[in-house]
């Protein structure tokens, strides 16, 4: 039979069967053996096959193939992968320039990956009601770059529920991952587009500014118009994976149009004479946020361990 993964809790997953019927499965014994290097072979928005056993719980015995996916390296584990959500019409990272502060290398990181994945991205920036002159500066400047390049953002509050219609009529009919730090209001945001579900909020360690988990596990959440959203735990950082050192650049759209321009056909765009990137860098037509984005992606890729600190 056939399915729809719409909640992980570890080991057993909820399966919405093509009748209508949600299934808690488990993978079945051999299935890990697979060459799959993830810490999680089946992820929220999967297609599935199982098998229902006498107990009505179920295996999973097959994954269909993905037409996308989200994914990042586990933390401390350099070697693996995490999938954070498999088959999205579209994903919105929920930003916040302050309470807590998301990096443009965090920003930079999930955007890369949904590029290398064909994910289309929209920018979420929540909580402008707590700004002060300086943040709202910065978060203007932020909504320039990243609409420069090509990325759809919006101005939110959440709480107060400033800028929601424009957001559920994104929503209709489409499968979306929300995702972001912890703290940056992503339950709140889900209660006040569905306020039947009560997600667990939480507050923000005013001695850290960081946020602190409440969303434990991934789960699709059904919306009343059609649709769905996937919740996911807050991340602490993005390392990312399964790029090559020659791809990372196209992961960047206006670091790849500059580099048609190069000297080298193989230019890193790090140290070579006649790059057209760096020279596009001191001109200002790259930002240099943007450019030490991408040298931290090549950076990690020579470090045995991956730093949680992006």
């Amino acid at each position: 039979m056939k399915g729809l993964v719409i909640k992980n809790t570890g080991s057993w997953y909820s399966v919405r069967t093509d009748d209508g019927r949600t299934i808690e499965s488990k993978i079945k014994g051999n299935f890990r053996l697979k060459d799959i290097r993830s810490t999680n072979p089946v992820s929220v928005g999967d297609r599935v096959d199982i098998d229902i056993n006498n107990e009505g719980t179920a295996f999973i015995t097959e994954i269909e193939d993905r037409r996308n996916y989200i994914v990042r390296r586990a933390s401390n584990l350099s070697k693996q992968s995490h999938i954070i959500a498999a088959n999205l019409d579209q994903a919105m990272l929920i930003v916040t320039v302050n309470y807590p502060i998301t990096t443009t290398v965090f920003i930079d990181r999930f955007l890369a990956t949904a590029e290398a994945y064909r994910v289309p991205v929209k920018l979420i920036f929540n909580k402008i009601d707590r700004y002060h002159a300086d943040d709202q500066e910065y978060m203007e400047a932020l909504i320039h770059l990243y609409t420069t390049i090509g990325y759809p953002c919006s101005k939110i509050c959440a709480k107060k529920e400033i800028g929601l219609d424009e957001l559920r009529e994104e929503l209709k009919g489409k499968i979306t991952l929300l995702s972001g730090h912890s703290g940056v209001g992503k339950s709140t945001l889900i209660n006040k587009l569905l306020p039947g579900v009560n997600l667990k909020t939480g507050d923000i360690s005013e001695y850290h500014n960081k946020g602190m988990h409440t969303t434990t596990f991934s789960e699709m959440i059904e919306l009343p118009d059609g649709g769905f959203i996937i919740d996911t735990p807050g991340i602490k950082g993005f390392g990312t994976i399964e790029m090559e050192d020659a791809e990372i650049s196209h992961y960047f759209p206006e670091i790849f149009k500059h580099s048609d321009k190069c000297r080298f056909g193989n230019c890193s765009h790090r140290h070579e004479p006649g790059c057209a990137v760096i020279e596009a860098v001191e001109n200002h037509y790259i930002s240099e946020s943007r450019y030490r984005s991408y040298l931290s992606i090549l950076t990690d890729k020579g470090e045995s361990k991956y730093r949680e600190d992006f």
